[in-house]
């Protein structure tokens, strides 16, 4: 018997359960009816309370709003493909602020966080920098960040 193989299937990003794809689809979708809301409102609703924009005028609005949208779905669509920095494993490696006094636990802000922290060299004080070196539990482990560590 002939074995199947399995075709690698191409990667989409999805957020919320909707395909990226989907997602731009829509976007376009959703601005050319905002276009078209916004030539009706120019064209016949405008002229009904005696305002009149010229047709260039409509045109520089639709640019306008043409390019607002573009900018804003290229910014949304990278906010949406990066990855939450959350959880104990992303924050080793970085950098916070001391909260409450470490000696050797107290508090640290790091990626607008408050965590339980363990110094491994000694008292540390409200303000100074550290460095998260590694987590023991669900503390993490903290270095000043202005000091070298020590290499043996």
């Amino acid at each position: 018997m002939g074995r199947i193989e399995k075709q690698p299937q191409q990667e989409s990003f999805c957020y919320n359960g909707i395909n990226m794809s989907v997602r731009l689809i829509l976007a376009i979708v959703s601005t050319l009816l905002e276009e078209a809301a916004l030539v009706a409102i120019v064209l016949w609703g405008l002229p009904q309370l005696d305002i009149h924009i010229p047709v260039a005028g409509l045109i520089a609005m639709m640019v306008a709003w043409g390019a607002y949208t573009v900018i804003t779905y290229r910014i949304g669509s990278r906010a949406l493909r990066k990855k939450p920095e959350i959880g104990l494993p992303d924050m080793v490696g970085g950098k916070g602020e001391v909260v409450s006094p470490l000696d050797p636990e107290g508090l640290i802000k790091i990626k607008g966080e408050l965590w339980i922290t363990k110094s491994a060299g000694g008292r540390i004080d409200t303000g100074e920098e550290v460095t998260v070196t590694e987590q023991d539990g669900l503390k993490l482990v903290v270095h000043r960040s202005n000091i070298p560590e020590e290499t043996e």
